[in-house]
């Protein structure tokens, strides 16, 4: 049948997740960094996701789709726990931390700082900062200093720190100011560190796409840091 039902523009979509709690059918979710329409069934083609999306990608076409299914779709959101009060990245946990219980009996070593510049925040740092020139850049969610206790010793030792957050901050202006700040410093290679939460792949995918505007063949990495202060894959 034809119907109207959700399309999504992938060269917009930064995947950073804020569409994904304005469904409340949980027809979206983040896949590979990007917002994705996980059945058309579980679609109803309202839009009402449309005003959530920070940078345009989300739009209603009218085409063949399968027929929209309201009890399946309500089905699907209670297994998935997805409604519009909540977020993947906002799920609860706990979980006992090995080095806590190693701190109660054994003075931890310490180490010297490795941040060689400031300030760190992108939206506060200018796009031609001298200390960006020809460097090594290192890129991260603002979660992953908090959460990987190695940040210093594994990426900052000679290399220049930027952090940011694409769910809470701009997301196009992050694209636009890191094109700018890319053509001016050009830098050696750029690393990104996002958490695992599928809203934060969107940091990756911003950098990816900044990087490819500038036609500069960079070499960029990604490293993903799970929840609880691992690393669980690398680009």
């Amino acid at each position: 049948m034809k119907r109207t039902i959700i399309k999504i523009d992938e060269e917009k979509c930064t995947g950073c997740g804020v569409c994904v709690p304005a469904c409340v059918e949980g027809a979206l979710q983040i896949i590979d960094g990007k917002a994705r329409l996980v059945s058309e069934k579980f679609c109803d083609g309202l839009g009402a996701c449309l005003g959530e999306c920070p940078v345009g990608a989300l739009m209603v076409e009218t085409r063949e789709a399968e027929e929209f299914d309201e009890e399946a779709a309500k089905t699907h959101a209670r297994t998935a726990q997805i409604n519009a009060h909540t977020c993947p990245s906002t799920q609860i946990m706990t979980f006992p931390s090995d080095a806590e219980k190693k701190a109660a009996t054994v003075d931890a070593p310490r180490i010297d700082s490795m941040l060689s510049q400031w300030p760190i925040q992108l939206l506060l740092v200018p796009p031609n900062a001298p200390f960006l020139k020809g460097t090594d850049l290192v890129i991260a969610a603002d979660c992953v200093g908090f959460i990987y206790p190695n940040l210093h010793l594994d990426f900052l030792k000679g290399r220049k720190l930027i952090i940011g957050c694409p769910k809470f901050d701009d997301a196009q202006f992050y694209r636009k100011k890191l094109e700018t700040m890319f053509k001016d410093s050009k830098p050696r290679s750029v690393t990104v560190l996002n958490m695992e939460v599928p809203c934060c792949f969107g940091l990756y995918q911003l950098v990816k796409d900044a990087l490819t505007a500038t036609g500069q063949s960079i070499p960029l990495k990604q490293e993903v840091i799970g929840v609880k202060g691992n690393k669980i894959k690398t680009n």
